[in-house]
Formats: C-alpha cells, structure tokens, sequence
C-alpha cells in the first residue's frame, strides 16, 4: 500500500464522498468540491485523486449500471472505507487539537516593529 499521508485535497474529495454518499462518482464529486470550495475543479484532477486515494486503501469503487443517458457508459461509483474513515477522523482530531491551542491574539497584526 502507497503512503498513508492524506493531503488537503484528498481529504476534501473524501468528505465530498462521505456528503454524497451514494451518488458519488467523478462529475458529482467534482461538482460538490466545486460548491463547497467555491474554486473551480478539474475532472482530471478528481480522478487523479480518487486513484490514489484507492491506492492508500482510503477508497473502493464500483461500476453502476450501463445507462443510455450515459451513451452505455457507466459510472464509478466511490466509498469511504473504514481505512478511510480514520484518516479523516485523524486529520480532523489534529486540526481541532491545533486550533484549541491558537492563542486569541495570535493573529492580531502588530504594527510599529513591536
């Protein structure tokens, strides 16, 4: 198995996974990071994503069934794993860990050199 290091955008295409549950595939994937973000995303950089994220054993997929509306292309459908579920779980644990320790003024900007 690759490395298990989840970075920023793998964890935002498995929480994208997670809110569409089963109707996620590549183009409502890409869609729902797209409304969540508010950042325009490539198709190719999800499925670039998705087959990693598969690689770590973060991921599983499954074909769907041949639809007409698809032109007898069918989709692939993608599920958290439970691998997958505590690497999020993880990541948002250390996130809320960090966040507990920030000091209220840490990010006050200074002025005057001081």
């Amino acid at each position: 198995m690759k490395g298990t290091y989840l970075g920023e955008f793998e964890e935002l295409v498995l929480l994208c996974i997670g809110i569409l549950g089963q109707e996620a595939y590549g183009v409502a994937i890409k869609l729902e990071l797209e409304k969540q973000t508010g950042r325009k995303i490539s198709i190719g950089a999800v499925h670039a994503s998705t087959n990693r994220l598969e690689e770590k054993g973060y991921l599983k997929s499954e074909f769907g069934s041949v639809t007409k509306q698809r032109g007898g292309k069918r989709k692939k459908f993608y599920f958290v794993t439970v691998f997958g579920q505590k690497a999020l779980k993880t990541s948002m644990e250390l996130r809320q860990r960090m966040w507990a320790q920030v000091q209220p003024t840490a990010f006050e900007v200074k002025l005057g050199g001081s």
